[in-house]
């Protein structure tokens, strides 16, 4: 009898430690999103805000950059709203976005390295915390 209240206490710990790591998915999957948006309008609002350093190898225009920015933001957002309703997709496109965000933020360096950084560290988390995320069967 208690093997069987101890099993159940165990799984709803584990239940309860996985919704709380997807609810921190979601939380710093949308921070990452919200910054890149802001990101994003700022780059194209005011080109001069932005350093451009010496020939980069992937260097593209920093409007070009405000609206890779934008577009990997707005879709952070909305895989962050659907990782707070719990969908199934979100939880797949998450991992997605956040190592595509990764990628963009990692290019991005040379023109804002400390909010490049932040952003690369809040997606790894994003990863790290999708990827323990062991939903209910």
């Amino acid at each position: 009898m208690s093997t069987s209240v101890g099993a159940q206490s165990n799984s709803s710990m584990k239940q309860g430690f996985a919704a709380g790591t997807s609810f921190l998915a979601a939380t710093f999957l949308l921070v990452a999103a919200m910054v890149s948006v802001f990101q994003g309008i700022t780059a194209l609002a005011d080109n001069d805000l932005f350093v451009v350093g010496v020939d980069y190898t992937y260097e593209f225009d920093v409007t070009a950059w405000g609206w890779i920015h934008i577009v990997v933001g707005v879709f952070g957002v909305v895989v962050a709203l659907g990782m707070f309703a719990g969908t199934a997709w979100a939880r797949g496109l998450a991992f997605f976005i956040a190592a595509l965000s990764i990628v963009a933020n990692f290019l991005w360096l040379p023109h804002y390295p400390a909010w490049s950084m932040v952003i690369i560290a809040l997606d790894v988390v994003v990863i790290w915390a999708v990827a323990t995320w062991r939903p209910a069967p």
